[in-house]
């Protein structure tokens, strides 16, 4: 997979979790408090049994300070005290279980070897990382003319005019952020520092709906149309609606086969969660991957469903199924600088608990048909545009 070029934008982090005395506990919006002192050491074995005693004195002190990480990160996006309290939605996470470290996760297997007839290019569209905070908690794919009907926030980048009462039409006619006339609408939700209440913790989508923290802009925001293994690719049509991942993954249960998250590190592309968000090493910062489907049906820029008209490739070939056509393959990579330990996560319902495996991402095609020629013949022909 490849990585967003974060040279420009980034420095090195650490994102090693940290000591259980260093969660994040501030929810008030006040400066975070000094680290507490460290403990008294606890008395070393002797001859009388005080080395059993030691043992299970330090097994004692690790489980109540597991259960300490449990209950902040369960109370972490819960109501906080103050004026606007009552507006707050509990959520029942993250909480620490939902962190894993890097190394810890297996590796992605392998992707299907090229045919002779793959598309092995690529087309990289330059849309910012939002800057300029393009945010709403509406979804015009999901939930058209309706206002907060994401009940979370999405970034967007692309098109200046998304929001819940966008149209063909009106999307046609708007500004964007993109280089080369692209008026594409690209959006995802966000992501947050959990230490904090945040800005909008009195406004939907925010802590209305239960998504308290500070948002957190990307480092980088790498948009990629990719090829097919086992042939070329041909135009999207202007219009085409995607989506993908699953919103509600939590409440889906067993039945989320729509759930297509992928956390990983910027130094560790081999490796990815789809149920956990990633701790990372010093020097690599958190990533989010966006893979869409890119197998259209040929008949439709959208389905009921918004997903029959545009499936996935087989996992193990790559080919697209019968009656399908290949078209260019959308990849969002999200990068982010992280605050240390389990102290980030992704907006959600709040019936999903700010799980990452809710994590989903919208694109509409605005694309200039002589541009998306150049995409076609970038990828078709193998080249790096």
């Amino acid at each position: 997979m490849s990585q967003p070029d974060v040279q420009a934008e980034s420095g090195a982090i650490a994102t090693v979790p940290a000591p259980a005395d260093e969660v994040p506990t501030a929810l008030s919006g006040r400066p975070d408090p000094p680290s507490r002192p460290d403990q008294p050491r606890t008395p070393g074995p002797s001859r009388h049994g005080g080395g059993r005693g030691s043992a299970v004195i330090s097994a004692l002190l690790a489980t109540a300070a597991l259960a300490v990480i449990a209950l902040v990160m369960t109370l972490v996006t819960g109501p906080a005290t103050g004026e606007a309290s009552h507006h707050h939605v509990e959520h029942l996470g993250p909480v620490a279980a939902d962190y894993v470290a890097i190394a810890a996760v297996p590796a992605l297997p392998r992707a299907p070897r090229p045919a002779p007839a793959a598309s092995t290019g690529s087309f990289t569209a330059h849309c910012g990382r939002n800057a300029d905070g393009h945010r709403n908690s509406d979804n015009f794919i999901t939930a058209p003319g309706r206002t907060n009907g994401a009940h979370h926030v999405h970034d967007y980048v692309g098109n200046t005019s998304a929001d819940g009462n966008s149209t063909d039409t009106s999307l046609a006619g708007a500004a964007t952020t993109c280089q080369r006339g692209d008026l594409s609408a690209y959006f995802w939700p966000v992501l947050r520092d959990i230490r904090h209440v945040g800005d909008d913790a009195d406004r939907p989508g925010g802590g209305q709906d239960g998504n308290l923290g500070h948002i957190l802009t990307p480092a980088a925001v790498s948009l990629e149309f990719l090829g097919n293994p086992q042939q070329k690719v041909r135009a999207m049509p202007r219009f085409l609606r995607i989506v993908t991942g699953d919103a509600k993954a939590v409440t889906a249960g067993p039945t989320a086969s729509h759930a297509r998250a992928r956390w990983t590190c910027s130094g560790t592309p081999d490796r990815a969660s789809s149920t956990h968000y990633p701790m990372c090493p010093a020097g690599q910062l958190v990533q989010r991957v966006g893979e869409f489907p890119s197998c259209w049906n040929m008949t439709g820029t959208d389905s009921d469903n918004h997903r029959t008209h545009v499936t996935f490739p087989d996992a193990a070939t790559g080919a697209c199924p019968t009656g399908t056509a290949a078209i260019p393959r959308l990849r969002i990579t999200l990068t982010y600088r992280v605050p240390p330990g389990p102290s980030y996560a992704v907006d959600s319902f709040p019936d999903q608990q700010r799980k990452p495996a809710t994590d989903h991402f919208d694109f509409e095609n605005l694309t200039p048909e002589s541009l998306m020629r150049v995409v076609v013949d970038c990828v078709n022909v193998g080249r790096t545009c």
